[in-house]
């Protein structure tokens, strides 16, 4: 045995360079099966897809921005406020004003809470009019940060849409 061979303290045989190639074949095999693993359950528990037919979406947007500046040029004032009470759920109450501030009366208000993370944990509370031009609900949702949309509607057209970032304890 020259000075240059390692041995294997287990089996006294040298550490060659075929030995050595081997032990790392190994390990990076290892490895790329954990990566492939966690690639699979990656995908396969969640898409990231955030909305259900984006190219759909994507063809809409010169729509979408008719829509918001119709919907600036009315002049509403719409405020909301969503607490969680002691039984987990959101109460959701909209306040809707006319340019004049006169109450919006008579619209279908919806109120849809989207998880940033999680489409699965997304919920849409129907909103009823409790007061004229205030619009009040109630549903089951985590703490955390949420995505809260609200959209009204008058004669099955939508006239109203907002959509904001919020934190419920």
């Amino acid at each position: 045995m020259s000075g240059y061979e390692a041995l294997d303290d287990a089996s006294g045989r040298p550490l060659t360079g075929w030995r050595t190639l081997g032990i790392a074949a190994a390990c990076f095999g290892v490895i790329f099966a954990v990566n492939g693993y966690m690639a699979y359950s990656a995908v396969s528990t969640f898409t990231g897809e955030t909305e259900p037919s984006p190219y759909e979406h994507g063809l809409a947007y010169q729509k979408d921005i008719a829509a918001a500046k119709a919907q600036a040029a009315l002049g509403w004032s719409v405020s909301g406020h969503v607490a969680r009470d002691d039984g987990g759920a959101a109460a959701i109450e909209i306040q809707m004003q006319d340019s004049s501030g006169a109450p919006l009366k008579g619209l279908g208000v919806t109120a849809r809470l989207e998880s940033p993370a999680n489409v699965k944990l997304d919920m849409t509370a129907p909103l009823a009019e409790t007061a004229p031009g205030v619009y009040a609900g109630r549903v089951a949702v985590l703490p955390g940060p949420w995505d809260f949309e609200i959209e009204a509607t008058r004669g099955g057209a939508r006239v109203f849409k907002s959509e904001n970032r919020i934190a419920l304890r």
